[in-house]
């Protein structure tokens, strides 16, 4: 019992004493629970967009519940791929006989099973109130009104197909979120044992630079990083059969920069902690909010000021930039400017890591 109390009361002050670990045990999971508020709490029930075309007949059209759907009109159908993509649109409904033919962009194929279920329930109900117009005209032995025709509804997908679901649509992001949780992970273990090792003060003492050092770390956890991240998308590819409808070395490029991405931010974060177990804590905080913002959940369905968040977390510019690839087909010219953001993120931290360095060299 004595041998009990003395370890329980060594771990207590341990745990007094180090004021950051505290903190961060105790501040982490409230800043995950605010996270997770704001997330899906700030909901804007952002409206479902579908373009019409002028033959596309009023009575299906004002069937479609409004709460839910904005309609977009068109005089036709013509180039509806890119009327698709210019408007962000997530279906375009053309008329084709007694067809209704649907094109679904399927980007999301919870939204495109959505889109479906309205627009056969609309035919539903818009039958029904012909029926009953139909009848009372009867009744009333006026002239028999002619009967608009019975519509099917013909379905065509932009990206993925009928197949597809959500799964599909958030592989490449969590692709990317692998690869950034684990080379974070591993650089800034890999520096805290540098230091506590003492191989970081003996290179410090040393004439090298603290650019030079750095970039040595770059280079050098940089090439495990690469392999990783090789290794996980041609697993995910060849053993787990994703599709990849784009370039396959487009979508390994831009997972390249997101491990270099963590592993600079990975390097940073390790300088505010003095051991492992300090690191680990960090994984709250920085990495978690990235998955909340990374496109797994929609961002169009949060508040404006919310989805701001986004653009200071740089796994949601590799989410865009792996969804182009993976799901669309883009090429560079699409992704280019999240490669772009990506590697001002790189350049950024590379050179907080060079002036975090400072406060360890003591000449």
């Amino acid at each position: 019992m004595i041998q009990f109390k003395a370890v329980l009361i060594r771990v207590i002050k341990e745990i007094l004493r180090d004021k950051r670990t505290l903190a961060l045990m105790l501040l982490a999971p409230i800043l995950i629970l605010i996270l997770m508020n704001l997330v899906f709490n700030s909901n804007n029930d952002a409206k479902i967009k579908i373009g019409v075309t002028d033959n596309v007949p009023n009575k299906i059209i004002q069937a479609l519940p409004n709460s839910k759907i904005t309609i977009r009109h068109y005089q036709n159908s013509h180039n509806h791929t890119r009327k698709i993509n210019a408007d962000d649109l997530d279906a375009f409904v053309t008329r084709k006989n007694n067809k209704l033919a649907v094109t679904y962009e399927n980007e999301d194929p919870t939204k495109s099973s959505q889109i479906k279920s309205l627009l056969t329930n609309a035919l539903l109900v818009s039958k029904v109130k012909e029926l009953s117009a139909t009848l009372e005209i009867l009744s009333l032995q006026s002239p028999k009104k002619q009967a608009t025709p019975n519509f099917k509804l013909s379905s065509s997908y932009l990206y993925g197909s009928s197949s597809s679901t959500f799964f599909d649509k958030i592989f490449p992001i969590l692709i990317g979120f692998f690869v950034f949780f684990f080379v974070f992970l591993i650089s800034g273990v890999a520096l805290i044992r540098e230091r506590t090792s003492g191989t970081l003060d003996r290179l410090l003492a040393t004439p090298i630079r603290r650019s030079q050092l750095v970039l040595g770390y770059l280079a050098g956890y940089g090439l495990f990083g690469i392999l990783q991240t090789i290794l996980i998308v041609l697993f995910a590819i060849y053993i787990l059969k994703v599709e990849i409808v784009g370039n396959l070395f487009l979508v390994l490029l831009t997972n390249i920069l997101i491990a270099l991405v963590a592993l600079v931010i990975g390097l940073f974060v390790s300088t505010f902690a003095n051991s492992e177990f300090q690191m680990m804590q960090f994984i709250p905080i920085i990495v978690v909010p990235q998955v909340f913002f990374s496109g797994i959940i929609p961002l169009d369905t949060m508040a404006h000021w919310v989805k701001f968040i986004s653009y200071l977390l740089p796994l949601s510019y590799a989410g865009n930039a792996l969804t182009a690839v993976m799901v669309k087909g883009q090429g560079v010219n699409i992704i280019v400017t999240d490669w772009l953001i990506l590697l001002i993120f790189l350049v950024i931290f590379t050179f907080l890591n060079i002036i975090g360095l400072k406060r360890y060299r003591k000449v």
